[in-house]
């Protein structure tokens, strides 16, 4: 294909139909390949943020601050090759198991990030907020549409999945989620419970075996371990404050 072809393939991808309409007068001119080059930027700026604004990420540590000498076990290639997001490509799931405040959320930020700058759609959310929200929807057509909205994403991640138990409804919500994204769309879960344990996390639940099941069918598990960060970083700032306190004591007289 000559780079003029090339050109108009672009535009016509960007839906320019009044430059198209008279491509055989404009086409060959100098300020053509810039404009298009102008268009195609600005759309990808605007794409991303309004990709950004959906995800609901928040605030996160970039994965090079990352401390890895501080987990007792931590899987450093596995985490960084996620980065790659060759994951998706198969509909593979990641399941990051650990501790509370070793850094889970933190991965799973990142990788949300990273994912959204390589043009994919995303929607990070814990999962208290996703099950309390459709839980709490009234109607069966209301319920639909949410569902179909997290479904829909080429990366949905779900974040602290066994800091709280859920009921039956919930367990089920979970599993119908799960189950329409199966073999289909990657899906991250964070968790701080061994899945021999999600029995405490959906207390009675039927489906926990099969929510399991499907989950699991085509995932990479991750185990994170260690201290807590959170209380790491938390004692950190405390001696920094005695110590301040310390030398801004004024001498006795």
């Amino acid at each position: 294909m000559s780079d003029l072809e090339s050109l108009r393939t672009r535009a016509e991808a960007l839906r320019l139909y009044g430059l198209l309409a008279h491509w055989p007068e404009v086409g060959p001119a100098d300020w053509v390949p810039p404009l298009v080059q102008w268009e195609e930027d600005e759309r990808a700026r605007r794409s991303l943020e309004r990709r950004l604004g959906a995800a609901h990420i928040g605030r996160f540590k970039p994965l090079c601050d990352f401390d890895w000498k501080w987990p007792k076990h931590c899987d450093r290639m596995a985490l960084e090759a996620l980065m790659t997001l060759e994951f998706l490509t198969d509909a593979t799931n990641i399941v990051l198991v650990g501790p509370n405040g070793v850094g889970k959320s933190m991965v799973a930020r990142n990788l949300a990030h990273q994912a959204l700058i390589h043009g994919h759609t995303v929607v990070f959310i814990t999962a208290g907020q996703l099950l309390g929200e459709l839980a709490s929807l009234d109607s069966d057509s209301a319920l639909r549409r949410r569902l179909r909205h997290y479904a829909a994403p080429d990366l949905l991640l779900i974040d602290e999945v066994g800091y709280l138990s859920y009921a039956n409804r919930h367990a089920d919500l979970l599993f119908e989620l799960i189950n329409r994204r199966y073999e289909t769309k990657s899906t991250v879960v964070t968790t701080n419970k061994a899945f021999a344990d999600w029995h405490e996390v959906f207390p009675n639940a039927s489906c926990v075996v099969s929510l399991v099941d499907r989950l699991l069918h085509h995932a990479e598990v991750i185990a994170i371990n260690g201290e807590s960060y959170r209380l790491k970083d938390a004692q950190e700032r405390a001696s920094q404050r005695a110590q301040k306190r310390k030398t801004q004591r004024p001498e006795a007289p």
